[in-house]
């Protein structure tokens, strides 16, 4: 078996040629190609070395990246042409030597289909996806990276969803993988949709009615009859024109309306009978898309899901707090008459909810990204601020009595209002935790920061 001196001098030498063409198109120089040169050898030694890390990999597929750009400006600058592809070929050499040796680091495989992804090597990356998924078919992330290139880079998407199906079957305890199934299908309705609007085809045409000497007395003018083609030709009626009651059956399918992700919401509720944060996990997905037809039954078949299921779960809700105002900007007309809806459902629920304080912690992290006091109606931005000071007070009162409640959980929300800047509620919660938990490293760190702030 050849040693590590003898493998780095066989790689070395197939490099020779492209470096003799560096130096006979004076790309680089000859104090720089003896530097390349000494660079590979001892990454070469390294990474053949019986104690090489992934590491070493990677710090030598970043010299050959950086090596690459470099001699891509100078190629570009000078004018000069090279034959083949011998700088991308060689980190595609190493990339697939890492991968063979450390074949259970996900971080080199990544690197490796990034990089085939950026340089366009859509055959070759189809090959790292059937190699490291069959290596790795239990990490969720490959699937979720699959399915997104399939439909992103190939817009096939019967593969991702293939991707993701596949996924389920080996990792059907991800609860990430379930949403991202979901949300790729939102993706795909988006996009349908968004095409529906560019072309106009999910708007029913109209002729504009004109007006006549009949219809308006003031009317003086003596009107001709309009010819079109189709009065020439009445073949053409028929075979020009839109068929809207078509164009009605198609964005009305199954498929358009939500079908798919609502099916795969119910099946991860089912396959995840205790977990309501996943549906509230779910929810906030969906939010996202507020350009969808659809948006509104997916909403509230996901609302309804959760309020039946859990009707005093805070999780649950806090999406049904937040459903009046969901696509709707804080600076927009429309945005006072919904959050009324919304604050009313709010003080509904604070008496439902149990605990208290979760339901409290989700509605400041809910109101905060809501308060623009520059840009707001001065009326809207003070309930927004009165409604966040009953959130932290609600949260802070129910908090301290909860033998359950966890300082890190505490903090968490203290430092959520201490990065907004509202140091005066914050300042108010760590006096209280500092009464029932006593000198806590994060409670006196925060302490001080807010004092400072002041």
């Amino acid at each position: 078996m050849a040693g590590a001196s003898d493998k780095a001098r066989f790689y070395l030498e197939q490099s020779i040629p492209e470096l003799q063409e560096y130096e006979r198109k004076h790309i680089f120089t000859k104090e720089e190609i003896t530097a390349i040169a000494k660079m590979r050898s001892d990454f070469e030694h390294k990474v053949n070395a019986r104690s090489s890390q992934a590491s070493d990999y990677a710090r030598y597929v970043e010299f050959e990246m950086n090596l690459e750009s470099l001699r891509r400006k100078r190629v570009k600058r000078l004018g000069v042409k090279i034959t083949g592809h011998a700088g991308k070929r060689r980190i595609f050499f190493v990339l697939d030597r890492a991968t063979r040796k450390f074949h259970g680091d996900i971080a080199l495989w990544m690197q490796y289909m990034e990089y085939a992804r950026k340089e366009k090597a859509y055959k070759k990356l189809s090959q790292i996806l059937t190699s490291v998924l069959r290596l790795h078919p239990t990490k969720p992330e490959l699937w979720i990276y699959a399915a997104q290139y399939a439909l992103d880079a190939q817009a096939d998407m019967t593969e991702a969803r293939s991707y993701m199906q596949r996924g389920l079957r080996f990792c059907k305890q991800s609860k990430g993988l379930w949403v991202e199934y979901a949300k790729l299908e939102m993706i795909y309705i988006a996009k349908i949709a968004a095409r529906q609007r560019i072309l106009g085809i999910n708007e029913e045409q109209s002729e504009t009615p004109e007006a006549t000497a009949g219809e308006d007395p003031n009317f003086d003018v003596l009107t001709l009859p309009t010819i079109t083609a189709e009065d020439i030709n009445p073949s053409l009626r028929h075979d020009d024109s839109v068929d809207q009651a078509a164009l009605r059956t198609l964005s009305s399918t199954p498929a358009l309306m939500g079908a798919i992700p609502l099916a795969i919401f119910d099946a991860a509720i089912v396959h995840f009978p205790n977990d309501d944060a996943l549906g509230e996990t779910f929810f906030d997905m969906f939010t996202q898309f507020d350009h969808v037809p659809c948006l509104t039954k997916i909403m509230q078949h996901v609302l309804d899901s959760l309020l039946a299921k859990w009707p005093t779960s805070p999780s649950a809700l806090c999406c049904f707090v937040k459903q009046p105002v969901v696509g709707i900007e804080a600076t927009d007309v429309a945005f006072p008459s919904a959050l009324g809806i919304s604050l009313k459902r709010l003080k509904s629920s604070m008496q439902l909810s149990k605990p208290i304080w979760k339901l409290a912690d989700r509605t400041i992290h809910w109101l905060l990204p809501l308060i623009m006091p520059e840009e707001q109606d001065p009326g809207v931005h003070m309930v927004l601020r009165a409604s966040l000071g009953r959130a932290v007070t609600d949260f802070r009162e129910d908090a301290i009595l909860d033998i359950n409640m966890k300082v890190i959980d505490f903090v968490r929300v203290v430092e959520m209002l201490h990065r907004a800047g509202y140091n005066g509620d914050a300042r108010k919660l760590i006096a209280s935790g500092i009464e029932r938990w006593g000198s806590n490293a994060q409670l006196q760190t925060l302490q001080a920061a807010t004092d400072e702030a002041q």
